[in-house]
């Protein structure tokens, strides 16, 4: 059983920054691939950043220069540095983990909230 949670999320003002942070743990589990998804109200969810476990990441355009996502390999974590943030970038954040044996999972979300 893996089991992946979020955190560092909350409310900060336009401009401002978040860090957030996702684990993943379980018995013998290791990392793969991992990526930060999220989902504003009434929207589809979309990629925001993803990582590969040797750490070649890409972005989605609306948060290059903006979004930086890194991760801890011995210690199953990703982050994602947020700054600049803008009243756009409000949703809940999810974060993917995928297994070596390319088994993804989901943790239950995060709330951003970007204040204008």
């Amino acid at each position: 059983q893996v089991h992946v949670a979020e955190s560092g999320g909350g409310l900060v003002q336009n401009g401002g920054s978040l860090r957030l942070s996702c684990t993943a743990s379980g018995s013998s589990f290791s990392m793969s691939g991992s990526h930060w998804y999220r989902q504003a109200p009434g929207k589809e969810r979309e990629l925001v950043a993803r990582i590969t476990s040797s750490g070649t990441s890409d972005y989605a355009d609306f948060v290059k220069g903006r979004f930086t996502i890194s991760r801890d390999n011995a210690n199953n974590q990703v982050y994602l540095q947020m700054s600049s943030l803008k009243p756009e970038d409000t949703a809940v954040y999810f974060c993917l983990v995928i297994s070596q044996r390319a088994v993804g999972y989901w943790g239950q979300g995060i709330q951003v909230t970007v204040s204008s």
